[in-house]
């Protein structure tokens, strides 16, 4: 279904023939025709030979009989291709009765883990927690649409020495009925009354220093409120994923606590392969081509001085039970940038020890942060991170209102529905339009404004084309005939026909402003489609085409927005 994939193909053959070898036509969109090559150009100099001459022979060779209206040489050596109104209106036809538009499932599918939103227990999942969710989500959707075994990781911070003082707390407070109240409480302010306990009591330090030892050594009741602890918390998250509406369930927690009993046999055996080297009393691993700004290797710290075990030791654990025992092919893993360097060498020390090797991969999703309107990072009023349910709450409520401002005529479940499948869609859509390597600020009002590349203005456009077919009375036959007699009908066309490139691409870069910019470009040709082109009022035929170009531009701005997480409200 791809146009610039089959002039590819078609004058790839032509190419290599004049070159005596292969060649890439190096096909693109162009505003001198529908598509130009310049291979031609660049084959120049290699041949010796006037560009004109090399892709007039080219084009000579070339089949593109069914394909192209026009096919000439323009300026130093362009080759700039029209397509048929034909061939365009024929890949359209095909795609309207692919109940997958055009994307076939993967030939080679992996299996995929991906590590995402990873929230600590006791604590409140703040807007930090916002872009690993949403983005990893989005990951999760679009790899399971096209066949991958997707296994979602959501790596719980719930072990280690803060614990010992939160377990205490608890106990001051009257242990296992007060981690009942917890859960209807202010998490926040659970861990921050425990953390100023811990720094101004030295005797519940000291306490809590014990419980750590215990909770480590397995002492039961110790382990009993650590999981009402850990219980309560997850009931939380998944109150907050709801609200997102992500695909997380409580299936997908894995607590650091779950590699536990993994990391001893790891380092044991990066010992065995002769990886460990100690360093100021740690064992620790140099990953090759990782060095410090004084040049000097950099150490991978596993086993810390004091015999416990930190990040690096997990993150490798993982790697090793999630392709050793998993069977994972793929590894993402959906964090903020500050932590590529980690990543690198925890990656590097994987490969080392045979853990990360091929066809296994891993890849470090990074992303930027959000920042407020004064272009530093989101704070409260009080300076202090935002609270995630606080601002998606606040979505909902702003969408709502606009709902009802808009359309008086929603019922009040109709106006809420819309007011959460828009206000949580401009939340997704302004994280995921955004280059993710890139920091973003939060503006409410171009957030959801119904005008430029917002989820609104997408949900508006789909809004509008099931009105049409509501005001039509009629199903869409699927196998009408395709005509594309105007230039709005054509520019529709050629980005109807664009979505399986679009799709192959992000699967690969899992950059999702690429998918976002292509369903606001389609969005923007369904609109002046409309504009200049009369649906419900044409006659017979062209009014069957032109039923089929609405529909089918309604599935894929369906199916683009459920990839990014997106809901899209039959009426707005």
């Amino acid at each position: 279904m791809d146009l610039e994939k089959l002039l590819t193909d078609r004058l790839a053959p032509a190419f290599a023939t004049v070159a005596g070898g292969p060649v890439d036509p190096v096909v693109r969109r162009s505003q001198r025709a529908d598509f130009q090559s310049d291979a031609a150009l660049a084959l120049a100099r290699r041949l010796g030979r006037p560009p004109r001459t090399i892709a007039a022979e080219v084009l000579d060779r070339a089949d593109l009989a069914d394909l192209c209206a026009a096919a000439e040489v323009s300026g130093p050596g362009f080759l700039n291709l029209t397509v048929a109104d034909g061939a365009l209106a024929g890949l359209v036809s095909a795609l309207a009765a692919d109940p997958r538009l055009g994307v076939p499932r993967t030939a080679t599918p992996d299996t995929v883990v991906i590590d995402y939103s990873a929230p600590n227990v006791a604590k409140e999942m703040h807007v930090g927690h916002l872009r690993s969710t949403v983005i990893g989500d989005a990951a999760a959707r679009l790899l399971e649409w096209l066949g991958h075994r997707v296994l979602r990781a959501n790596h719980l911070g719930d072990w280690g020495t803060p614990f010992g003082m939160l377990i205490e707390h608890l106990v001051d407070l009257g242990g296992a009925e007060a981690a009942h109240e917890l859960s209807m409480g202010d998490l926040d302010s659970f861990y921050k009354t425990a953390r100023a306990k811990f720094d101004a009591d030295e005797a519940f330090r000291e306490r809590s220093r014990r419980r750590v030892v215990a909770l480590q050594g397995g002492d039961e009741a110790t382990l009993r409120l650590w999981r009402l602890l850990v219980e309560q918390s997850e009931r939380y998250f998944l109150t907050v994923y709801d609200l997102l509406d992500v695909t997380l369930t409580e299936r997908d927690f894995q607590g650091e606590s779950s590699y536990n009993d993994l990391l001893a046999p790891a380092v044991e055996e990066l010992d065995r392969l002769g990886l460990l080297r100690t360093s100021d009393g740690a064992a620790c691993v140099f990953p090759p081509g990782q060095v410090g700004r004084d040049g000097e290797p950099l150490p991978l710290i596993v086993r810390k001085s004091d015999g416990g075990y930190g990040y690096p030791a997990t993150d490798l654990a993982a790697i090793r039970h999630r392709t050793g025992t998993l069977g994972a092919t793929r590894l993402l893993y959906v964090v903020g940038l500050p932590q590529r360097r980690h990543f690198e060498m925890v990656y590097a020390a994987a490969a080392q020890a045979g853990w990360l090797v091929a066809p296994a991969r891993a890849e470090h999703v990074g992303f930027g942060s959000i920042l407020g309107p004064d272009g530093r990072m989101l704070r409260s009023r009080a300076g202090e991170s935002v609270k995630l349910v606080g601002l998606l709450e606040e979505a909902v409520a702003r969408a709502t209102a606009l709902a009802r401002e808009r359309n008086p005529e929603l019922g009040e479940a109709e106006a809420a529905e819309v007011g959460r499948a828009v206000g949580i869609g401009a939340i997704k859509y302004a994280d995921l339009s955004s280059d993710r390597h890139k920091d973003y600020v939060l503006d409410w009002e171009r957030m959801l404004s119904l005008d430029g590349n917002t989820a609104p203005y997408l949900q508006y456009a789909y809004s509008r084309i099931r009105s049409i077919f509501r005001r039509a009375a009629v199903p869409v036959r699927p196998d009408a005939p395709v005509s594309l007699t105007e230039p709005a009908e054509r520019a529709l066309a050629f980005e109807l026909v664009d979505f399986a490139a679009v799709v192959t691409e992000v699967e690969r870069s899992l950059e999702f402003h690429h998918l976002a910019g292509y369903l606001y470009r389609l969005a923007a040709a369904f609109s002046a489609f409309y504009e200049r082109c009369p649906v419900l009022r044409a006659d017979g035929p062209v009014r069957e085409s032109r039923l089929v170009l609405c529909d089918l531009t309604g599935r894929v701005l369906r199916q683009g927005l459920h990839l990014l997480g997106i809901r899209s409200p039959e009426r707005l």
